[in-house]
């Protein structure tokens, strides 16, 4: 399978004007203290390995890409940014709530 983004669902516009709608201005970013995350661990469906996901990240993509960089390094884990979640390795809930809230975060443990 490909994973081809769409820019928009249009092929070909007739309009001179016409202008795509960016990434950056579809989603603007949210300040720390009004988000609300989730922090779940999980291991269905994932061969017993235990993981956990960061859930309810409002902003752009780089930035959530930015965070689990930086919450990788915390654990000393590996991880990834996937359908608008932040899922690292292992099940570090306690360290990801507490550098979370650290930065300003609402974040709490659940599930």
């Amino acid at each position: 399978m490909s994973s081809k983004k769409n820019k928009g669902g249009f092929v070909y516009s007739t309009n001179p004007d016409f202008k795509p709608i960016d990434q950056e201005e579809k989603t603007s970013s949210i300040k720390a203290s009004e988000q609300d995350l989730r922090i779940w661990r999980e291991s269905k469906n994932r061969g017993g390995k235990t993981v956990t996901i960061v859930k309810g990240y409002i902003g752009p993509d780089e930035e959530m890409i930015e965070i689990a960089k930086k919450l990788k390094n915390l654990c000393g884990c590996g991880g990834t940014v996937k359908d608008g979640e932040i899922i690292i390795q292992g099940d570090f809930r306690q360290k990801v709530t507490e550098y979370l809230n650290k930065q300003g975060y609402k974040a709490k443990m659940a599930g």
